[in-house]
């Protein structure tokens, strides 16, 4: 899809359709007004025989219309003006996009971002769009025999009323185009099956990316080269699995290399079973996406060499299956992490933090300025936060100000947990420096205590994101979160850089 940001009368622009937006009582929105008036009140007509009373999820497609440049009109029902914020106008540009991808139209112009009662600015409006309707169009039919029908709309504009706004539209749609890339290859890895999406094939993913951009460069570690750097936490994971583990090193020099960079550690379980203490067979399929963490650093590194930002970024992925094959690790066993501290594994269903902390531990040779992993790691998180925001741990409230307003900002938000010592305690165990889990209750936490032992004197948070990362039910798929909130992120620290 192609995005472009134009101003001007919206009567007069030259589209294959004008969407615009008509709220309950026959309000009309500034821009279906001005058309209205053009087209000698055709809409009003139509509000007022009741075929259109603007309440959310209506549509009407419109035709032939005299005196307007546009060959149609899509009229949106967009519900009460007084509430139109951010997520009715994503809500009403979803509509739109599902309905327009029926038609024949090649190309679009959307007004629906003139009456956003939220006080948000031409650059985030114009970024939403590209964003959403990005998600809209996304289709994985990778591993379907017969493809769906593509549909003709190729090119969508997003109408700006001035060129001060059309200035900083045009930046937008630069940023929301790379965002929509990265969060698309986050989404294609995350709903790939794990016969497919295996720790090998995310090392060719991050070697295709050192392929296609210039300033990135890609190193894979084999796992005899693990066991020589002492990664046995991260080798036990893999212990029962047949499918070789990988540690994968995506590199993106973007500034001067005596800048620190930002490290981002992504989890990488490709298909989790549980190992030994294996899971319950009901919605087990959806353990392809316990790699969702691995995937989101792909997408944010493919996102960032696109646009190029001023930074250096440094993507690490422990890449492993857990099985419970015969050589598999068993509760009780005790491993020796890289950082030389021993961890009592009481359940091997908590593999994540074992291969996060020898990940953590390894990235902390680059220096970096910030260290982040990203990970599905705990259902605590799930049940305390569900499905709409993505947990947030650190001890940094600087850099937990940062992440959250850029998950604010990009819509793809976090929630800060606790770090507490009341949750560190309980992992003290009686045979090994510590366990990997403690108690069932403040899961979350108490894994994110665990990440912490790891990374003192670092400026580190962890974001947990096993209920953000992919959406469950009867069409499960990855959402590609939470690349938009970490791109947004990078953009920021690039600027103030």
């Amino acid at each position: 899809m192609e995005f472009f940001a134009r101003s001007g009368h919206p009567a007069k622009q030259k589209t294959a359709c004008a969407v615009v937006a008509v709220f309950e009582r026959g309000k009309l929105s500034s821009a279906a007004a001005q058309i209205d008036k053009t087209g000698k009140g055709f809409i009003t007509r139509i509000v007022r025989r009741g075929d259109m009373d603007g309440s959310t999820g209506r549509t009407m497609m419109i035709d032939g219309v005299r005196g307007v440049s546009c060959q149609r009109v899509l009229l949106v029902g967009c519900g009460k003006l007084g509430n139109y914020n951010r997520r009715a106008f994503r809500k009403a540009l979803a509509t739109a996009v599902g309905n327009l991808v029926t038609t024949g139209c090649g190309d679009a112009i959307s007004h629906l971002g003139d009456e956003l009662s939220e006080a948000t600015d031409a650059y985030y409006i114009a970024r939403y769009s590209v964003e959403t309707v990005a998600a809209n169009s996304y289709r994985f039919e990778q591993m379907k025999s017969k493809k769906g029908k593509k549909p003709k709309l190729k090119r969508f504009g997003l109408a700006m009323p001035g060129r001060a706004e059309k200035k900083a539209a045009d930046r937008a749609v630069q940023d929301g185009t790379a965002i929509s890339a990265g969060a698309s290859l986050t989404r294609d890895l995350g709903n790939l099956p794990s016969n497919v999406c295996t720790p090998s094939y995310l090392a060719k993913t991050g070697r295709d990316l050192a392929r296609k951009y210039k300033k990135v460069d890609a190193t894979i570690y084999t796992e005899a080269q693990m066991k020589r750097m002492g990664m046995n936490a991260l080798l036990s994971v893999t212990s029962g699995a047949k499918e070789p583990a990988r540690l994968i090193v995506v590199r993106y020099r973007g500034a001067p290399s005596s800048k620190k960079p930002y490290v981002f550690v992504g989890k990488g379980v490709t298909f989790d079973t549980g190992g030994v203490c294996i899971k319950p067979a009901p919605g087990m399929e959806e353990m392809k996406f316990d790699m969702c963490g691995a995937a989101t650093v792909m997408g944010v590194m493919h996102a960032v060499a696109q646009l190029q930002l001023p930074v250096n970024l440094i993507g690490v992925i422990p890449a492993c299956e857990n099985m419970p094959g015969s050589a598999a690790t068993r509760p009780g066993d005790i491993v020796k992490s890289m950082s030389g501290q021993t961890i009592e594994i009481i359940n091997t269903d908590a593999e994540g933090r074992l291969i996060l902390c020898d990940a953590l531990t390894f990235a902390r040779k680059f220096k970096p300025a910030i260290l982040l992993d990203i990970a599905t790691l705990t259902g605590s998180c799930v049940v305390a936060l569900g499905a709409h925001m993505t947990g947030l741990m650190t001890h940094d409230d600087e850099l937990a100000d940062s992440l959250l307003r850029a998950g604010v900002d990009a819509d793809d938000q976090a929630w800060r947990l606790p770090l507490a010592e009341d949750y560190d305690e309980p992992l003290n165990a009686s045979f090994a420096d510590f366990k990997n889990v403690a108690m069932r209750e403040g899961g979350a936490e108490i894994a994110g205590c665990f990440l912490g032992r790891f990374t003192k004197g670092v400026r580190w948070a962890h974001l947990d994101i096993a209920g953000t990362a992919w959406k469950s039910g009867g069409r499960p798929h990855a959402t590609g979160r939470p690349v938009p909130m970490l791109v947004d992120y990078l953009i920021r620290e690039s600027h103030n850089g």
